[in-house]
């Protein structure tokens, strides 16, 4: 049997890129899910993929609108990513964002944005795996990527500066 901390511990060994899924229900209300475990899976059909933790109560609200958009975040937004990861709040008040072409939050200020409609969700253990086929793309900027690496947010940059200075 695998320790639970040690699977962190050695998973938190591999960066991951750090993106929130947005979504707009029919009455207007506005959802959000910052996820660090996003992929893409196919190029034909363009299907993408993320692992929603099956205790989330972002997600069901996503899924119930049927499409979304997944936000790619810059390493200068992590009080952006705080306020998204938050549950119970209005995680979009202040938040300056248009509407992407299927209407979800596109907000500013991240590197790419992908629009998609919900293709399949899959259970993984205590997450589900969700697919999505992606409608629309495009990279917004081409600056350093937020990742999650050893437990902390932050840019490549950064965490290795960071990182190397323990040493």
């Amino acid at each position: 049997m695998i320790d639970t901390q040690v699977f962190r511990k050695v998973m938190g060994n591999y960066p991951t890129g750090v993106c929130v899924v947005t979504a707009a229900g029919d009455d207007g209300a506005l959802y959000a899910l910052v996820v660090g475990s996003f992929t893409s899976v196919s190029l034909d059909p363009p299907l993408i993929g993320f692992l929603p933790a099956k205790t989330s109560g972002s997600w069901p609200l996503i899924d119930r609108v049927g499409h979304f958009c997944v936000n790619v975040l810059g390493s200068d937004q992590a009080a952006l990513c705080a306020q998204m990861a938050k549950p119970g709040v209005d995680k979009f008040e202040g938040v300056a964002h248009k509407p992407s072409p299927n209407g979800a939050p596109l907000l500013e200020g991240i590197l790419a944005w992908i629009d998609c409609t919900l293709h399949g969700v899959a259970d993984a253990g205590d997450h589900l795996f969700v697919m999505g086929l992606v409608n629309e793309m495009a990279v917004a900027s081409e600056d350093d990527p937020m990742l999650f690496f050893r437990g902390k947010y932050g840019g490549f940059r950064e965490i290795m500066r960071d990182d190397l200075g323990r040493r």
